[in-house]
């Protein structure tokens, strides 16, 4: 046997021996349950719509392009004064 499936069979092994003692501790039922309850809760949020999600998509991505140029802009402001206080150029 080749040493690759001695090492598929000693990953089965560990991940089955896993999976028995998440089933048996009662973790995969508790995970369960989370998931049933999360997605009932995700059934009463009220989502966008197509176009209010591209509506307000457009609307962040251009405030956060405005404020990228107005820090770029301060910035090399900034910087412009500091160089001429200390008298480099």
């Amino acid at each position: 046997m080749s040493s690759f499936y001695i090492q598929l069979l000693i990953w089965v092994a560990v991940i089955g021996v896993s999976f028995g003692l998440l089933w048996k501790f009662g973790y995969l039922a508790r995970f369960a349950s989370y998931v049933g309850d999360t997605r009932d809760e995700l059934k009463k949020c009220a989502w966008p719509s197509r176009d209010e999600l591209i509506e307000t998509t457009v609307m962040v991505l251009v405030t956060v392009g405005i404020l990228g140029i107005f820090l770029m802009v301060v910035d090399w402001g900034v910087l412009g004064a500091i160089k001429l206080l200390i008298g480099g150029r």
